[in-house]
């Protein structure tokens, strides 16, 4: 028999994720066992999102045997954001992407020329990672 404890903790990073973007309405809805596997049920508003918890699943354990999740996106590929006080381009690419790195793919789906030019209350979209 499954130990849902365990499991829930090897997963935990995978649930924190998803929680990490409740603000945008992301929700954990069930963790429990289906079988000898972890059940993980969720929604998550963007591609951009599911793209960032099944790269969480992956690292986790990159065969992922002992899972089961069902994880729906509400919305589109793009994931609005509004930028806020002490926000750098940085900052978003690590919480989206999980890679600092990739904050000139948000300036460019987002025609922002200076990446240090941004402002609070700006509203941008996240693109998905290709």
């Amino acid at each position: 028999m499954a130990d849902l404890e365990q499991l829930k903790q090897k997963y935990n990073p995978v649930i924190s994720t998803i929680n990490s973007f409740a603000d945008l309405g992301a929700k954990v809805e069930a963790v429990d066992l289906a079988g000898e596997q972890l059940h993980i049920k969720a929604t998550v508003p963007s591609k951009v999102i599911a793209n960032r918890v099944w790269d969480t699943i992956k690292e986790v354990d990159p065969s992922y045997s002992d899972l089961k999740h069902e994880i729906v996106t509400t919305g589109g590929d793009n994931q609005p954001y509004t930028i806020k006080s002490g926000d750098t381009l940085s900052k978003i690419s690590k919480h989206f992407y999980g890679n600092a790195n990739k904050y000139g793919d948000i300036a460019r789906a987002n025609s922002i020329d200076n990446p240090d030019r941004i402002q609070a209350g700006q509203q941008i979209n996240i693109p998905p990672q290709g």
